[in-house]
């Protein structure tokens, strides 16, 4: 990897990964703002920021947009996170600077129409309705709220309808203003780059945003708890999580290499056991999220109502066997597979722009591959055994669920078998 930094006048920051290889670009804006940076009354207003985004600029309509960067044969997309809100292009080399032109009028000129934001309201409330409508995705909204609740890394991305109904021109123009600054904001790019092209045109692109530093998000404070929504379904969908790490913990990557070895594939504990050879389940794995200040671990499970009473006790008894007798094949083969899956999604540009962009935003600066792959590394399987004995018992669980859920046992009794020190 060959990056460079820039930091404009203003803040913004302009990251490169030369690809000499490719003949095209990937290339973005992330902004440090997303769902989490929403106060009560304003949720899904990031999200809905995103879309109009592509409604209209100054010098360019809606459908001009999508034409202008598709006469070139490029793609332009977006998406809101939980701390992150990120619009990006990929285009040709000969075409960056028509992608970052683009990329700054839809973000300094957007007009936020009337007409366009009652259009793009009724989107969203598609999109709201057909997120309800996939059990699979709720029971995650679901597990984040319980483990969050009243909290904004607790409340949903898209919002509600009733709320994304009742915001106007302004109040988008009003988000965006308070959260959409240089010092907060990263232009990052790989593939057929010149670094010294791309922040003389960032230079002229984003000169409008000011140098001052947005709002810091409230510190989340993790609960837990139990949400459960029976309903008359084939299959049951369970999220069962506890409190995990922060990007900035000394633990960060070995709580990722301790969900590999639970349910990261087919060799993992939770598969072999639930699946391959009791077959209580079609689907399960395990996952951690890290946020600025705080994570989450998991595991998802999709069953049958019947096979529920006896998968949970067996997913317990796994994750309390894990202090006992992990062994460092299943740590290295979990080591193996993160390793891997890291330097594959290297090869594709659009992943090393994101990865480099989202690097900066948490640490300040991109990681070194050799960095990550040393920390990796590090990990070993005491310091898992130890982990996992904390992750597991020091927290309340959270414990979602929907379908036909009804003989799930509850949180309480999940916080009895595993022994949770509360």
């Amino acid at each position: 990897m060959k990056v460079r930094i820039t930091t404009l006048d203003n803040g913004l920051r302009v990251i490169s990964d030369e690809m000499p290889s490719l003949q095209s670009a990937s290339l973005g804006v992330w902004v440090n703002a997303g769902s989490r940076s929403e106060t009560e009354d304003e949720n899904g207003i990031a999200h809905l920021l995103e879309h109009m985004a592509f409604k209209g600029t100054k010098r360019r309509s809606a459908q001009a947009i999508a034409e202008e960067i598709e006469a070139v044969g490029g793609e332009v997309n977006a998406a809101t996170g939980v701390e992150s809100t990120a619009y990006y292009v990929r285009v040709l080399k000969d075409d960056v600077a028509l992608g970052v032109d683009l990329l700054g009028d839809i973000l300094t000129e957007s007009q936020f129409d009337a007409e366009e934001l009652i259009r793009e309201k009724h989107v969203i409330e598609q999109e709201i309705g057909a997120a309800l409508d996939q059990p699979d995705d709720r029971v995650f909204d679901l597990f984040q709220e319980k483990a969050f609740p009243d909290q904004p890394l607790g409340r949903p991305i898209l919002g509600t309808v009733q709320k994304v109904n009742g915001f106007s021109s302004d109040d988008i123009r009003t988000y965006l203003d308070t959260h959409y600054h240089g010092p907060d904001m990263v232009l990052a790019a790989a593939g057929k780059i010149d670094h010294d092209e791309l922040v003389s045109l960032a230079g002229e692109a984003f000169s409008k945003f000011s140098g001052n530093n947005g709002p810091s998000c409230p510190a989340a404070h993790y609960e837990g708890g139990e949400s459960r929504i029976i309903k008359d379904m084939m299959e049951a969908h369970v999220v069962l999580g506890f409190e995990g790490c922060s990007h900035q913990s000394e633990d960060f990557y070995a709580i990722q290499v301790l969900s590999g070895v639970l349910g990261g594939g087919m060799s993992s504990r939770l598969f072999q056991e639930i699946r391959e050879k009791r077959g209580l389940c079609y689907s399960i794995y395990s996952f951690h999220w890290g946020f600025s200040d705080t994570g989450l671990m998991g595991i998802h499970a999709a069953t049958s109502a019947g096979d529920l009473k006896e998968l949970m006790p067996v997913m317990l008894g796994e994750l309390m066997r894990v202090p006992q007798d992990l062994t460092e094949n299943e740590v290295n083969r979990a080591k193996a597979q993160l390793k891997a899956g890291l330097l594959m999604s290297l090869e594709s540009p659009t992943a090393r722009a994101s990865q480099i962009a989202r690097q900066s935003l948490v640490f300040g600066m991109p990681l070194t591959l050799q960095d990550i792959i040393d920390r990796i590394e590090g990990v070993t399987t005491t310091d898992l055994r130890e982990l996992s004995e904390r992750i597991f018992t020091k927290s309340r669980p959270t414990l979602s669920s929907i379908g036909p859920v009804d003989g799930l046992m509850d949180c309480d009794d999940v916080s009895k078998i595993i022994g949770t020190d509360i």
